[in-house]
């Protein structure tokens, strides 16, 4: 068996290593970083809410009037008035008869799908799903197919196999609204199709939509007209939202199955309510005339760097040497911008992923145009001429 230090030395090898450096300033869209100001590309907060006025006014207020923590698990006594208002909000916001908060997106995706289905079950997960759907689908113990991205024929070919062969059983399609490390959306239109007509559930992960897609920001189900054809529409209150947090909304029965089911909501202490009341303030804002402003404002934002729907964008340079290179020569012109390797992405995948937000100035925005144009270009020319000519073994 390898020894830590051995596994480091491995990690290094192969461009693979990760270190954690922190930020001298708060986490908005210029950060200070080793004593120099950063244009900050590489957070979720899409909408520039993590310093908002309003919601660090709510979260100060939530404090002194609920307290610093909840003190037990919600089962115990960790239930306080803001986590039922968050929900209740939740639901309304969602079309959903009901919605419960956890303490992450994570807990919220290790807490649901292993209380849906189990080992005589079925999940069908696209290949792209974020590492929490893979490992709650693994913890389940119910059979696992994995299916092309967005591979619609191969999907239908699953969910028609299973169907002929377990009629009884329970089969969950699970995807993500707007892939994280992609940016692109799923063709949900056409995954509730086939999910209905198979009688499967879907569970839908809105992080990356909520409060970026729909008309009140809330998500690719919303925008779509969908909303009350998913089962189960999960999201978290760590990237539009600007706090931390997940959410599960679906119906009544779902909910109060999940109560009594999911392990990281039954034997977790509750989220502070304060985050909670803070969340709710997020919420207003996200589903106001202002939130439509702040997604108009990320719209512009995104089109003077690409044509996408979303704030997500990829620059795929291929190794990890020149996608780390290429983030640290960001760096030193004043951008920061995070080299994603395997295995947060498929090996021989390695990118920069730009994240815009409606926070940032439409000259940072530009600024960062040109030197992606200049440092990205450069790094993938020169990695076009070492590749090596003829053909490949």
């Amino acid at each position: 068996m390898p020894s830590p230090s051995e596994e480091l030395r491995k990690l290094q090898a192969d461009g693979l290593l990760r270190g954690l450096v922190p930020l001298e300033s708060p986490a908005g869209p210029q950060v200070t970083r080793g004593g120099r100001p950063l244009w900050n590309f590489a957070s979720n907060d899409y909408l520039g809410l993590a310093c908002h006025p309003e919601i660090e006014a709510a979260l100060i207020e939530g404090v002194r009037r609920f307290g610093a923590g909840a003190a037990a698990s919600r089962l115990v006594c960790g239930t306080l008035v803001p986590h039922m208002l968050l929900e209740e909000a939740l639901a309304q916001a969602k079309l959903t008869e009901a919605a419960l908060v956890f303490s992450s997106g994570f807990a919220t995706a290790l807490g649901v799908i292993p209380a849906v289905v189990g080992k005589t079950d079925f999940i069908l997960l696209d290949k792209l799903s974020h590492a929490c759907l893979v490992d709650a689908a693994r913890l389940s113990g119910a059979t696992l197919r994995v299916f092309p991205h967005n591979d619609l024929d191969k999907l239908q070919h699953l969910l028609a196999s299973i169907r002929a062969k377990a009629p009884a059983a329970r089969v969950l399609v699970v995807t993500e609204a707007v892939f994280s490390m992609d940016g692109d959306l799923c063709p949900l239109r056409e995954i509730v199709g086939l999910v209905e007509a198979h009688a499967a559930l879907l569970l839908l992960d809105e992080a990356h939509g909520f409060g970026v897609l729909g008309e009140s920001g809330m998500g690719l189900a919303e925008r779509e007209h969908l909303q009350q054809r998913v089962t189960f529409q999960m999201g978290t209150l760590s990237k539009a939202a600007g706090l931390s947090g997940g959410y599960l909304a679906a119906s009544r029965e779902w909910i109060d199955l999940l109560v009594n089911r999911a392990r990281p909501f039954i034997y977790s202490t509750a989220p502070p309510p304060a985050l909670a009341h803070a969340a709710l303030a997020a919420l207003r804002i996200i589903r106001s005339a202002d939130g439509r402003a702040l997604r108009i404002l990320l719209e512009n934002n995104i089109s003077r760097i690409v044509a996408s729907a979303t704030p997500i964008i990829p620059i795929i340079l291929g190794s990890n040497e020149a996608a780390v290179a290429a983030s640290t020569a960001l760096a030193a012109a004043g951008y920061l911008v995070p080299a994603i390797r395997f295995p947060t992405v498929p090996r021989g995948s390695a990118r920069l992923r730009v994240s815009l937000s409606a926070a940032h100035p439409p000259e940072a925005v530009a600024a960062l145009a040109t030197a992606l144009q200049g440092i990205v270009l450069g790094k993938k020319t020169q990695a076009q001429m070492d590749e090596p000519t003829g053909p490949r073994p």
